[in-house]
């Protein structure tokens, strides 16, 4: 049995390509959205955020032979969380991750990690649309949200819990995208237009995580972006393509 770390497209994709392979996998993803999707499929899904304890006591129950992390390339502490049980258990540690993409723009501003985009937007100050998520929201309402001159428009994920955390922030309804991608050019260009936006931040989260497409309707437009870097995390076993996972499998799963 395989522990699937899951939550994006392109990690259902390759769940679906290990269990077609012949293994028997088990999918972890946070929301009940992302466990129906799994489940669609055909999938077998856990859902609910899993602690450091939690993988270890899940990974000695149900004898998985080994973890394949394909979740969000900034779930960080999911990865740190997966990567320590698998070693603690003995068992192998996979690392899928989408192919990172270099930028450089006069434009384009990188950042390490959110505080530090929190600090550059501040300065900037004028019309801010955040694209990164409701999870970091209050580092950058601690810093943005009611300062002069400055608007924070968020763009995030049209759940409950979403806007119960905006509203416990204090955030304007008004300022609120409660909306689910992905996104045209096309489409990001209208938005940006529409709140006359003259910065927006995102994360570099790779071609399927749809940032060319919120990148170059903002160039097109003039738009500075403030772009969060990945975080840094030595892996170890890391792949960026379905077939690198699968022989790596064959390699070391007997």
């Amino acid at each position: 049995m395989i522990l699937f770390l899951a939550g994006t497209s392109d990690a259902r994709a390759l769940a679906l390509t290990i269990k077609e392979a012949g293994y028997n996998i088990l999918t972890t993803v946070v929301t009940e959205n992302a466990g129906k999707e799994m489940q669609r499929v055909g999938l077998d899904v856990y859902v609910g955020r899993l602690t450091h304890l939690d993988f270890v006591n899940m990974i000695q129950e149900q004898d998985f032979k080994a973890v394949v992390d394909a979740s969000h390339p900034f779930a960080e502490e999911a990865s740190k969380n997966a990567l320590l049980s698998a070693k603690e258990a003995g068992i192998p540690y996979i690392r899928y991750e989408r192919e990172s993409q270099s930028y450089q723009h006069p434009k384009i501003t990188l950042v390490e990690n959110y505080e530090q985009a929190a600090t550059v937007a501040a300065e900037r100050k004028g019309i801010i649309m955040l694209t990164t998520g409701s999870k970091t929201l209050e580092t950058f309402t601690r810093k943005l949200l009611n300062q002069p001159e400055t608007r924070v428009i968020a763009r995030m994920l049209p759940r409950k819990d979403n806007m119960e955390k905006c509203e416990k922030l204090g955030f304007p309804q008004k300022d609120i995208v409660a909306i689910q991608g992905p996104f045209t050019k096309e489409f990001n260009s209208a938005l940006y237009k529409q709140y006359g936006v003259t910065t927006m931040i995102t994360k570099e989260s790779g071609k399927a995580g749809s940032v060319d497409e919120k990148l170059e309707a903002a160039l097109e437009l003039g738009i500075e972006t403030i772009m969060i870097q990945r975080p840094k995390i030595q892996y170890g076993n890391a792949f960026s393509d379905f077939h690198s996972v699968l022989s790596h499998m064959e390699e070391i799963i007997k």
